[in-house]
């Protein structure tokens, strides 16, 4: 008996809202920005500890404003940390969606190659024909193994 890790039934009214949904999400978060490999290697990264700094370091400066030089930028700062604390919560949210969405397409796509991988035993054992000819060279691409030719002398 096939595996059947998930079945999902989804109408095309339920695509068209999940399509809509989804393009609610991208233009409320049009600001997002990619970094490239380079940009995320060279950031300073704020942790748990560093965050903790940073958000005692801002109320230092906004109690001392005199003190903070014409080139630093509280507001801006003090902007970035309510963004951040308004938005993680719902990227805490995307993740997990984001990971029970590859974990469902990992699944859909095992129990198709779990079923296929049945039915062609089952073909392979009751009958011949062109349809299963044609199913054994298509699965025999999947299963060739290369073999390595031996060192020549």
């Amino acid at each position: 008996m096939s595996q059947n890790l998930v079945s999902l039934a989804l109408s095309n009214d339920d695509l068209a809202a999940l399509d809509a949904a989804l393009a609610t999400v991208e233009e409320k978060l049009a600001g997002l920005i990619e970094l490239s490999v380079e940009q995320r290697r060279n950031l300073s990264k704020m942790g748990d500890k560093s965050e903790a700094f940073c958000r005692q370091a801002l109320i230092l400066l906004a109690e001392n404003r005199q003190i903070i030089p014409p080139g630093l930028d509280l507001s801006e700062a003090e902007h970035d940390l309510r963004s951040l604390d308004q938005l993680r919560p719902r990227f805490t949210r995307l993740r997990r969606l984001a990971a029970n969405a590859d974990d469902t397409e990992m699944a859909l796509g095992s129990d198709i190659l779990d079923f296929a991988l049945d039915g062609y035993a089952v073909a392979k054992v009751i009958g011949k024909g062109a349809a299963l000819e044609t199913m054994k060279e298509a699965m025999s691409a999947r299963y060739t193994r290369r073999r390595s030719e031996p060192p020549k002398a």
